[in-house]
């Protein structure tokens, strides 16, 4: 790995593009190939995200986004999740759809580091684009471990949500240098294209507080599209905004740690493969991946648990979990039974009381509004709160991956005095943890959520074409996105209901 140090520029120093870090981003455009573990993982992730899309396929964000992408046809263009593979339309809006499909569930892959990222979000957009310019599996695999290398090299080093701006400024540029990647293009051409997707993909971390919104399924979608558009933008000779990280009004100065800022990016040597993909994470369960470790904690507790007799449970945890989806966070909606699903995903209590008498937690039944309000599960909500605890931060941060911990200890106070402690450092599905996931528990993963929607003869083409993804030809990777049954996805058409569906006013 090699260290590249970034700091804020004068104007009048003229920092060359070779030294700014939009360039040294796009020249991982250029890596030649990817280890076969690599690839394996690959097809894991890709397996992972469509069995978590085909499951949220009819909620209403993912049938929106879907209308919204249906009213966008383009021959030979990119296939949708669920629909036939013929209908196709442009990438950019395929990428829309189908990322804001995977995202919806928040039940696909998470990194987290000095930020939070969910770096599978780039697969939809390099799909995408794979399809409609004609690339083969080798190729798209290639560019999908390059996507992971440059957003886990990012959200090591430089934290966003510290200055309240959301992940997705480090997924748009990853995206961004994937599609370089996929498409070979040269280095000043992807330079310019991360430049725009860095300038335009800064927004808040309001998607992710208070009353949180179907816009946090969008988001992915909104990067994948600006990432394609920014990309195509570029390869039209048009150049953008720089130096975007180093300028003395970007946004390291004005948006992140200020003027004086410097930070350590490391990123692979010439010639290095990427491997930054191994260091990520998927979920066993549907919910923010900080609350993952305390789901199956809570799991384990419940065995021997009168929840009667409880008093109180404190989760002492870092401050990422306390004021993300803890007590820390201050949002009176996470402890709200009439809260929306996706702040009921980023409550560590309501999860915490719901797993303890569950048992179990489910992508649906979990997050149903009966489910939400019944008493007794709020009286037990409300007996549950986060505090941060120095070590747990620690060991969040602790830069040796053996190490690293995204749970905490809960201690269980009950009516008669007594306490019950137990910890869990992190989930069991975590490559560290107690049942580390292989490929062939995202094959299950993929068949437990599906079972009901798709037929087994295109289960079964989908997972031998994921699973052998580097051999796929370009006509194979076209039919990649798994179909469901005729009628299985509704409504499946443009609902009329938006500008992009207007019908066209005749001519007077």
């Amino acid at each position: 790995m090699i260290r590249h140090e970034v700091r804020v520029h004068p104007s009048a120093a003229a920092l060359p593009p070779e030294r700014q870090l939009a360039w040294k981003l796009a020249e991982l455009a250029a890596v030649p190939a990817i280890e076969r573990d690599t690839a394996e993982l690959v097809a894991a992730r890709i397996i992972d995200n469509a069995g978590v899309a085909l499951a949220a396929i009819n909620r209403p964000p993912v049938a929106a986004a879907r209308a919204m992408a249906l009213a966008n046809p383009r021959a030979c263009g990119a296939s949708l999740f669920g629909l036939d593979p013929a209908l196709t339309v442009a990438a950019e809006w395929a990428a829309w759809a189908n990322a804001t499909a995977v995202r919806e569930l928040d039940f696909h892959d998470t990194f987290l580091a000095a930020d939070y990222a969910h770096p599978g979000d780039s697969i939809a957009a390099l799909v995408a684009v794979a399809q409609q310019t004609g690339r083969d599996g080798a190729a798209l695999a290639r560019a999908i471990a390059v996507a992971y290398e440059v957003h886990v090299a990012l959200v090591k080093a430089i934290s966003l949500h510290r200055h309240k701006k959301d992940h997705v400024a480090h997924l748009c540029p990853a995206t961004v240098v994937g599609i370089g990647r996929l498409l070979d293009l040269p280095v000043p051409v992807v330079f310019q294209a991360v430049n725009q997707a860095v300038h335009l993909a800064f927004s808040t971390r309001q998607s992710r507080k208070g009353a949180i919104s179907s816009w946090k399924a969008f988001v992915p979608g909104f990067s994948g599209k600006l990432a394609i558009e920014a990309v195509d933008r570029a390869m039209r000779g048009e150049a953008s905004p720089s130096p975007i990280y180093e300028g003395e009004d970007s946004v390291i100065a004005w948006m992140l740690d200020g003027k004086d800022a410097v930070y350590e990016v490391f990123l692979p040597a010439p010639g290095e493969p990427p491997r930054a993909i191994h260091e990520t994470y998927t979920k066993a369960h549907s919910a923010e991946y900080q609350a993952q470790a305390f789901i199956d904690l809570a799991i384990e507790l419940r065995r021997g648990l009168a929840l009667a007799n409880i008093a109180e449970i404190v989760a002492h945890t870092s401050h990422h979990t306390h004021s993300v989806i803890g007590s820390g966070a201050a949002d009176p909606q996470k402890y709200d039974p009439e809260a929306s699903r996706e702040t009921l995903d980023h409550s560590l209590p309501y999860i915490l009381a719901v797993a303890l008498e569950d048992g179990a937690w489910h992508h649906e039944r979990s997050y149903a509004r009966e489910r939400a309000r019944r008493p007794e599960t709020v009286a037990l909500w409300r007996k549950i709160r986060t505090v941060e605890d120095p070590l747990w931060t620690r060991r969040y941060h602790d830069p040796d991956p053996a190490r690293r911990a995204f749970g905490g200890r809960l201690t269980v106070r009950l009516r008669d005095g007594r306490e019950i402690a137990a910890e869990r450092a992190v989930a069991d599905a975590h490559p560290n943890g107690r049942a580390p996931w292989r490929l062939p528990d995202y094959v299950a993963k993929f068949r437990r959520l599906t079972e009901a929607l798709i037929a087994p003869a295109e289960a079964e083409r989908f997972l031998a074409a994921a699973e052998g993804v580097l051999r796929l030809s370009a006509a194979e990777l076209r039919r990649l996105n798994p179909a469901l049954p005729a009628g299985t996805v509704t409504p499946h058409r443009p609902t009329g209901q938006g500008i992009l569906d207007w019908k066209r006013v005749p001519s007077l």
